[in-house]
């Protein structure tokens, strides 16, 4: 459904919204440039781009609808999910029995577009609107979801805390059971489950404190209350999500683990339930693990240049080793995933030993190690080399004899892929060396070490800015910025004749609701074992020298290719200096 260039000329021409000579040469330039007319109008400051949409609107017959002050039902708005609503600027403001109106910034997304209409079953209708009522539709779904958690949360705690004076503290486990199963405490647990969903979080922490509960979620990486709730109504909340996570309700002394599924807005997510005890009560963790994670690619997780070409020639191995490293929560699991899903063809056999397993992925065979019973990694790899395998993941190697295990692996004809936890790709070197792995064996094993971290994406409202003498020399203390130049000179981020004057940078606009991130973006370095750096770890080289050698030979590290990001507009620089702390 685009609009003809020859169109578009003539409806500007007939309205006199731009002069006949500013059109005439935009026109000259989009044929000259192989450019839409339109973009080259906007680029060029002759129109704006919301009015280039209503003409758009006008010439293709399509309505545009204007949703500034305008409140939409919340069940309406929701039948589309806010990371996709975000993600393609589109948003549900109409339903009837058989059609669903959506308001756009663009009519050809077809994808989002399909995928609404397989999720609700019902007739879409494109309309047009402007990036105004895109933005308040979308600050609509916060609004919404305080209110609905809000009211529901007043409505229901008076009877938990009724419930609660009523027993005391001693309450036994038929009774805590049938607290578990009533109505309010059902109705508090599933609205805080949904509105962690829909909120994009990756965590749940539910916190007793001396005279109330505070929830928060872990949204892109950093804690945000989101509720408290009154001191009576913990025990209440806890012995709900026990009896989801099926575990013992009359244990408050132990810590216990659990893990139960919701099935929301056909969305899987797996919670895993941690129970610890505290001065004042049990405090619960949930970590929030979405199914959907197939159908990634090393190019959206931001794998570029280099760096990209080395991690699709190491996977075309049959044998060897390939590593991801990183602290806690650094999205190594989602990276190990993403390579597996593009090893996963029918000619080979897959096999994984994992802790918890945190995602299902078709004709992979996943094992989960129970230490209780004495099934460790190290258990599982010796069953799995005899099962066949062309490629092995292993969870996480944790100690000597699991790395020495899957160093034989690698060395017996599979590719083997794991996670390891250090600072970065250098350091996992001397942790496997300190873990008694023979040198002469990780030189023939490891092929790439890939060390990460997540940082917070920019939203699209965002604001440029260029770096100060000053600001420039602070920099250069701290990164190469001769090396991020010619890296995105290399892969045309920037004009081959740029300098850092001209660069810009990015940052949130300030006054917004939110505070200017939706989401994250990985920073990456990938280490390749040369020649060089195998004979560096032969005569015991620190992770310094070893570093030193992978940058001279184009490694780009990761707070280097933070600053390559903060080019791109993907986040700021402040943002990849608090997370990547040398």
């Amino acid at each position: 459904m685009f609009v003809e260039d020859a169109q578009l000329y003539k409806f500007i021409l007939d309205s006199g919204l731009v002069s006949k000579a500013d059109l005439e040469e935009a026109k000259t330039e989009s044929e000259k440039k192989n450019k839409r007319l339109g973009d080259v109008l906007v680029e060029a400051g002759k129109i704006n781009a919301d009015n280039l949409r209503r003409m758009q609107a006008y010439v293709l017959g399509i309505p545009f609808v204007d949703l500034k002050s305008r409140k939409i039902p919340f069940e309406t708005l929701s039948l589309i999910p806010e990371p996709i609503a975000r993600g393609h600027n589109i948003v549900a403001f109409k339903k009837t029995d058989v059609s669903l109106e959506v308001a756009m910034l663009d009519v050809n997304d077809l994808s989002a577009i399909d995928f609404i209409k397989k999720k609700v079953n019902l007739k879409i209708l494109p309309r047009l609107t402007d990036t105004d009522s895109i933005k308040e539709a979308l600050v609509q779904y916060q609004k919404s979801l305080k209110a609905e958690f809000g009211d529901i949360i007043q409505k229901e705690t008076a009877t938990l805390r009724m419930i609660s004076e009523e027993k005391g503290e001693a309450v036994s486990e038929a009774d805590l059971k049938k607290i578990a199963e009533d109505l309010p405490v059902v109705r508090i647990v599933d609205t805080l489950i949904k509105h962690a969903i829909l909120q994009n979080a990756s965590d749940i922490h539910i916190e007793p404190m001396e005279d109330q509960v505070l929830v928060r979620y872990r949204i892109d990486g950093l804690l945000h209350d989101a509720m408290v709730l009154p001191r009576q109504a913990g025990p209440s909340v806890t012995a709900r999500i026990k009896v989801l996570a099926n575990l013992k309700l009359d244990e408050k002394r132990l810590p216990q683990d659990g893990r139960f599924k919701v099935d929301m807005s056909n969305e899987k997510v797996s919670f895993r339930v941690s129970i610890l005890p505290t001065y004042y009560g049990e405090k619960t963790v949930m970590r929030l693990l979405r199914e959907s994670i197939s159908g990634f690619t090393l190019e959206y997780l931001t794998f570029h240049g280099e760096s990209l070409e080395r991690i699709h020639k190491a996977l075309t191995q049959t044998t060897g080793m390939i590593l991801t490293t990183g602290p806690t929560g650094s999205g190594k699991t989602t990276t190990l995933y993403t390579m597996l899903d593009i090893l996963n063809t029918p000619d080979v056999n897959i096999s994984t030993i994992e802790d918890p397993i945190e995602y299902q992925m078709a004709r992979i065979n996943q094992t989960q190690v129970r230490p209780e019973i004495g099934f460790s990694f190290a258990q599982g790899i010796r069953t799995l080399v005899r099962q066949d395998p062309d490629i092995i993941m292993v969870g996480e190697i944790r100690d000597g004899e699991t790395a020495a295990l899957a160093v034989n692996a690698a060395l017996t004809g599979h590719l083997v892929l794991s996670t390891l936890h250090t600072n970065s790709a250098a350091g996992a070197i001397p942790r496997l060396l300190d873990m008694k792995v023979e040198s002469f064996l990780l030189v023939s094993t490891l092929d790439i070490v890939i060390g990460q971290r997540l940082v917070r994406r920019l939203t699209d409202t965002k604001e440029s800015y260029r770096l100060t003498k000053d600001e420039f020399a602070e920099l250069e203390k701290l990164v190469n910025l001769d090396r991020v130049l010619e890296a995105l000179k290399s892969e045309k981020i920037v004009k081959p004749a740029d300098t850092w004057e001209k660069i810009l940078f990015w940052k949130p606009v300030k006054g917004q609701d939110d505070d200017g991130f939706k989401g994250r973006v990985g920073i990456h370095e990938v280490l390749k074992m040369s020649q060089p750096i195998k004979d560096l770890i032969m005569k015991n080289a620190t992770t310094g020298e070893i570093e030193a050698q992978a940058t001279k030979e184009g490694m780009l590290t990761m707070l280097e290719d933070g600053i390559f990001k903060c080019v791109q507009g993907l986040t700021t620089i402040e943002e990849v200096l608090r997370v990547v702390s040398e």
